[in-house]
C-alpha cells in the first residue's frame, strides 16, 4: 500500500450545521502568504431536511497583489476531519491533492492516524475532478458525491485596508459607511475544493449547533509534504 507521508500546515476548528461559516484570511503565522493558506470553511445543508452534506474549503486568497494565486499546489494536502462520537478527535477525513489538472479525493474513511500527521489514504479513493478554469466543472460519483475544484469569487463584502486603518490607530473616523466602505475582495478569487455527499456516508451527527439541531463536528487541515 502506498502512502505519502504529509506534515500540517494549518488547522482549523469549525463545527457543520444546517450553515455555519468562518474566515480565516491570510492570518496563520504557520501558513500565511503561502498555497496552504486557509481562507474559508463552510458546511451546510444544501436544502432544508435534505440528507446531504456540502463542504466547501476555499484556499488561499489574492485580496492584495502579491497574493494572486491561480492554482492549486500539487504539495498540499487538503483534509476534511469529521469527529463522529464527541471527543474532537477525528474519526473521518475527506482527502483532496491536485495532480495535473485533477483534484482526487479519498475517503470518507478512518485516518490510519490522528493529529498533527496525515497521509494520503489512496486505497479509499472517492474520485475526482478535472479542475475547473473559467468553466465550472464538476463530477458526480455512482454513490451520490458532487465533486467541485477550482477559483471561484470570494463571498465576503470587507474593507480590508479601513480595517487595517482602524485597528493601527489610523482611522480616527473610525470605520466607513456602508455606502463608503470599499469591498476589498470584489473581483478576488480563492482556490475552492467543494464535496457534497449523502449523511449516510458520515454516519449520525453528534454534535448540536447554536439553533438545537443535530450538526458534524468537522474542521478542516492543510498539509504540506515532507
Amino acid at each position: 500500500m502506498k502512502k505519502t507521508k504529509l506534515l500540517l500546515g494549518l488547522g482549523f476548528l469549525a463545527a457543520a450545521g444546517i450553515i455555519l461559516i468562518a474566515a480565516d484570511h491570510i492570518d496563520a503565522p504557520s501558513s500565511m502568504g503561502t498555497t496552504a493558506d486557509i481562507a474559508d470553511f463552510y458546511g451546510f445543508e444544501p436544502s432544508e431536511g435534505s440528507d446531504n452534506t456540502v463542504f466547501v474549503v476555499d484556499l488561499q486568497t489574492n485580496v492584495v497583489p502579491d497574493l494572486a494565486y491561480g492554482s492549486f499546489d500539487e504539495t498540499v494536502l487538503t483534509e476534511i476531519n469529521i469527529d463522529t462520537d464527541g471527543d474532537l478527535v477525528e474519526d473521518l477525513v475527506i482527502q483532496a491533492i491536485p495532480r495535473e489538472g485533477r483534484m482526487y479525493f479519498f475517503g470518507p474513511v478512518a485516518p490510519s492516524k490522528t493529529g498533527l500527521d496525515s497521509e494520503v489514504l489512496v486505497d479509499s479513493p472517492l474520485g475526482s475532478v478535472e479542475i475547473s478554469g473559467t468553466t465550472a466543472i464538476k463530477s458526480t460519483t455512482a454513490n451520490g458525491v458532487t465533486l467541485f475544484a477550482g477559483p471561484r469569487q470570494d463571498s465576503f463584502f470587507f474593507d480590508f485596508f479601513q480595517f487595517n486603518a482602524v485597528i493601527g490607530g489610523m482611522a480616527p473616523g473610525g470605520f466607513k459607511t456602508s455606502e463608503e466602505a470599499v469591498d476589498t475582495f470584489e473581483g478576488k478569487n480563492n482556490m475552492s475544493i467543494v464535496v457534497e455527499m449523502p449523511n449516510s456516508l458520515l454516519g449520525t451527527p453528534t454534535g448540536q449547533n447554536a439553533l438545537g439541531l443535530a450538526v458534524y463536528k468537522t474542521w478542516v487541515t492543510t498539509n504540506k509534504k515532507q
